[in-house]
């Protein structure tokens, strides 16, 4: 009888224990489920932040009116003032004045992809989500006014757009091209800086662009005067052999802490795949003389 009473309490404790155990992986089964939720919530929250972000810079129909100090520059006897303009409502005047300057500066170096390469050019020139900022000389541009610049000649221009990269907001140049008389005077360093502004006043967490691995000149601009790095999405920074097969460095400037940890970390981010780069960017920022393109110059 004393067995028998001894079995029921020894089966009732391993039931009471079994019955402890599965209320305790439940909890632990809500509690997984409700920390996936916060995660996931979290995930959707930060995705909607930036959306909005990215449609607020996009709905700035002139960046340029937060900065009136700045739609002109003089410098070593240039005058010049500036324009916004976007892809989707381009003249044919400024349209045909894109395609020319870019064939000038672009076809030889690309030597035989050039067509192709052209072709992608003409098509991104026009996409509604493109942004310019137009170059034009002028003759009575002073300190105290802002000149017409439809009193001016077009002289060179900047491509950008608002993107996401890694989940951060950035602006990406695709094109900065000058003619050859009004290099070397400090205008690309200044449309540069232009950028930047235009980048933290919407809220971007950095400024990203691509230079070939060739044009020493434009490296050597943007690594030194500007103080851009070469980006932890850049083949180069995620794998070595990729980098050696690539012609091309992606750059970048962080202006937060989060962006410079995803996009200028230290160490090659080796979990994110290697990134191409955005069409029409290959040749950004300032080109080598030899080429009959745009040299580097402060």
């Amino acid at each position: 009888m004393n067995l028998f009473k001894n079995y029921n309490l020894i089966m009732k404790s391993y039931i009471t224990i079994r019955e402890g155990e599965k209320r305790m992986e439940e909890s632990d089964g809500v509690g997984n489920k409700r920390e996936k939720k916060r995660k996931r919530n979290e995930i959707l929250m930060k995705k909607k932040s930036i959306d909005e972000i990215i449609e607020a810079a996009v709905s700035d129909k002139d960046p340029l009116i937060h900065f009136p100090s700045l739609h002109y520059y003089i410098n070593h006897g240039l005058s010049v003032s500036l324009k916004s303009e976007h892809g989707g409502v381009l003249s044919c005047q400024l349209k045909q004045y894109i395609k020319v300057l870019l064939k000038a500066n672009m076809e030889v170096p690309f030597g035989c992809e050039w067509p192709a390469e052209e072709k992608v050019k003409h098509r991104e020139m026009v996409a509604p989500e493109a942004r310019y900022i137009f170059v034009y000389e002028t003759s009575d541009c002073d300190s105290n006014r802002i000149t017409n610049t439809s009193e001016g000649m077009v002289v060179g221009f900047v491509h950008y757009r608002f993107v996401i990269e890694e989940e951060v907001p950035v602006l990406y140049v695709y094109e900065l091209q000058l003619e050859p008389h009004v290099q070397g005077k400090g205008l690309g360093k200044f449309l540069m800086q232009l950028l930047e502004l235009i980048a933290q006043k919407n809220k971007m967490g950095a400024v990203v662009l691509t230079v070939q691995k060739a044009n020493r000149s434009a490296m050597n601009f943007y690594t030194g005067k500007l103080r851009y790095t070469v980006s932890a999405i850049s083949p180069s920074r995620v794998d070595q052999l990729l980098g050696l097969q690539s012609s091309y460095e992606i750059l970048c400037k962080a202006f937060d802490p989060e962006a410079k940890t995803i996009l200028e970390a230290k160490t090659p981010h080796h979990l994110l795949p290697p990134r191409e780069p955005r069409r029409g960017t290959g040749q950004s920022g300032f080109h080598d003389k030899f080429y009959g393109l745009q040299q580097c110059k402060e």
